[in-house]
């Protein structure tokens, strides 16, 4: 199945960019009248008819629906603070885009190696991604917080993504985790899975720290902002693991 980014979606039609538009038309030869898959990253799929195949500006008749293709049935937040390896941190956002994630939140914490991390290539991996994995959704990237300005945020907007909830503070019913290495006497870690398996909401934010851990600062300001401790296991695990780790756990608990 070939799905289709439309940057637009108006009059039952769905609009092409340049990108896509090639990738359509000169790379896959659809031609005016062929029947294409077009999805709007916000959860909808549209069965279309491509009415325009010009290579730069494509556009397609939509003929039927299907909202919430390819949903998951839980809202997902993973902050990770990006690696000294940009490599390695778009591979995260490959997979957990794979594995199902709503919002991906780059950290900056007290630790971080890597303390700029510029967002365009990690949401054109999460729209590649997204249509690899058969979704309708592409994963809102943020833009790059520190670790103690996300753990203060209480409602408001998320940046860059006008009217959309913050996750932390929201209405719903939610998990907060926090994954580090460090045992705290006060206030013992749990499994990531015993911490899944007795939620029975579906609203999760999960942080991971960067290569030298969050800081015994970060980590306290956590736990007085209602985060749960959590460990991933016996091995120790890169940052970018643990995410995709902490995405599985996620998946696995809610998969059908």
């Amino acid at each position: 199945m070939e799905l289709f980014y439309a940057y637009e979606v108006s009059g039952g039609v769905c609009y092409l960019d340049a990108e896509e538009s090639g990738h359509c038309v000169r790379v896959l030869r659809h031609r005016a009248g062929d029947p294409i898959d077009v999805i709007d990253g916000l959860g909808t799929l549209y069965h279309c008819t491509l009415v325009d195949d010009t290579p730069k500006g494509a556009q397609a008749q939509v003929l039927s629906t299907v909202p919430g293709f390819g949903a998951h049935p839980y809202h997902l937040t993973l902050g990770c603070c990006p690696t000294k390896n940009n490599d390695r941190f778009e591979w995260f956002v490959e997979k957990a885009t794979e594995l199902g994630v709503d919002d991906l939140v780059p950290l900056i914490g007290e630790r971080s190696e890597r303390r700029v991390y510029k967002t365009e290539r990690a949401q054109r991996i999460a729209l590649s991604a997204t249509k690899q994995s058969l979704k309708a959704r592409i994963p809102a990237v943020w833009e790059p917080l520190s670790v103690k300005d996300f753990l203060q945020m209480d409602g408001g907007v998320m940046p860059g993504v006008p009217g959309r909830p913050v996750m932390p503070g929201s209405d719903r019913a939610s998990l907060r985790l926090i994954a580090y290495c460090f045992e705290d006497d006060t206030t013992p870690r749990v499994s990531i899975r015993e911490a899944l398996a007795g939620f029975t909401g579906t609203d999760v934010t999960v942080l991971i720290g960067p290569e030298g851990d969050f800081s015994p600062e970060e980590a306290r300001l956590a736990l007085s902002c209602g985060y749960v401790p959590v460990h991933l296991g016996a091995s120790r695990l890169r940052t970018e693991t643990a995410a995709v780790t902490a995405a599985a756990a996620v998946y696995f608990r809610y998969m059908q």
